[in-house]
């Protein structure tokens, strides 16, 4: 789950981690009073930022400094309303502006294959650490951090070497590492992120903007959290998906990929893009999909204007191949006139029961996973 940058803000803020003055509002009307409002202790300038859940927002045009009071609504009507990487602007960020000394990047993810936590340190900050990574890697710090040990000072000691910090900047800077860590364990954080981390005129540092993931599968422990989620914000099909209890994510191919498994599930969209194909979406079923779920499943792939071609990638071990067969005759009767190409293999328990019921269809049946790849995607660039 993600939220917006004034919500993890407001998170940070609870453990220390210094930020600047914000208030967020949804009209220009709204942030006029807000810039009033915040002028008269901080004064100007001030910052109005876009609140979407995608980054690219100051290449966008949804982050502009607004230096008098008469500069205010202009540019919160131009940002309210504008779009960035399809999402719609429906609130601002009128925020304090910062004395900007120095710019860096403090972040911590989650590293499946080191199996631990794994902060992220870099003095180019304001960019995108992915741009940072691909060009110059030799600017950002790997620090795994042990879970049973937790962050050390050697690691933050490190971390100011490796950055330069001023003196005077040490201490603040060391607060702001321990709690960025503690939100991102307490809170059950797939990613947290500050970038930029400003280094201001006066050597201290404070997070001119963050970003924080949360694990969805442990929202449970979190209602708090799970409370700040902007339905509004998601896309539709993803939405849809959690509330049938799919696990879905959609991506920008044509190849609408069901699959049981979420290690089958990546697998199959590696070989859909081995052979060529572009894979619409993740979506894993689970091990033990009944019919019904099937049955949702398609449904939600068909609804995606995307996809010109589906593939079904089903192994059946806990659920089985007649439940799954059963699943896609439901869902297809309620698409009489569905013209998407389906290629299906069906490997496992009752295998040859369903390959019997799915032998009156228009469905393509495929013996191997790799056959079925090379056929969807054949399929689908016939299609494009």
């Amino acid at each position: 789950m993600k939220i917006h940058e004034y919500q993890a803000k407001a998170i940070l803020k609870k453990y220390g981690v210094p930020v600047p003055q914000g208030i967020v509002v949804r009209t220009p009307e709204k942030a006029v009073e807000a810039a009033k409002k915040l002028s008269s202790t901080v004064g100007y300038p001030l910052v109005i930022k876009s609140q979407v859940l995608v980054g690219g927002r100051g290449k966008a045009g949804g982050v502009k400094l607004v230096r008098n009071e008469d500069e205010v609504r202009p540019v919160a009507e131009q940002i309210l309303g504008m779009t960035i990487k399809g999402e719609k602007v429906k609130k601002v960020l009128v925020e304090q502006g910062l004395d900007i000394r120095g710019e860096i990047y403090l972040g911590i993810i989650v590293d499946r294959a080191r199996k631990k936590p794994v902060f992220m340190t870099s003095a180019a900050g304001g960019v995108e650490i992915e741009q940072v990574a691909a060009e110059t890697p030799e600017k950002i710090l790997f620090s795994p951090v042990e879970p049973l040990l937790g962050l050390t000072d050697a690691q933050i000691r490190e971390m100011v070497f490796f950055l330069g910090l001023p003196k005077a900047a040490v201490e603040s800077f060391r607060s702001v590492v321990r709690g960025l860590y503690k939100s991102f364990v307490d809170n059950d954080c797939s990613l947290a992120e500050i970038n930029p981390l400003v280094l201001t005129g006066e050597e201290r540092v404070i997070a001119a903007d963050a970003k924080m993931n949360f694990d969805d599968n442990a929202l449970y422990r979190h209602p708090d959290i799970a409370k700040m989620r902007d339905v509004a914000e998601e896309a539709p099909l993803e939405r849809k998906a959690r509330q049938l209890k799919l696990n879905y994510v959609k991506l920008d191919g044509k190849i609408g990929c069901i699959v049981n498994g979420a290690g089958l599930a990546m697998a199959t969209m590696d070989i859909v893009k081995h052979y060529g194909g572009e894979p619409a979406n993740f979506l894993d079923i689970g091990g033990g999909a009944k019919s019904e779920q099937v049955a949702q499943a398609l449904k939600l792939i068909i609804s995606d204007k995307n996809v010109n071609t589906i593939f079904f990638n089903i192994f059946g071990g806990i659920v089985r191949c007649d439940l799954v067969a059963e699943g896609i005759l439901e869902a297809l009767k309620q698409f009489p006139k569905w013209k998407i190409p389906i290629v299906i293999r069906l490997s496992g328990t009752n295998e040859e029961k369903a390959r019997e019921m799915l032998r009156d269809t228009a469905l393509i049946s495929v013996p191997t996973m790799s056959e079925g790849a090379k056929k969807a995607v054949e399929l689908s660039m016939r299609q494009a």
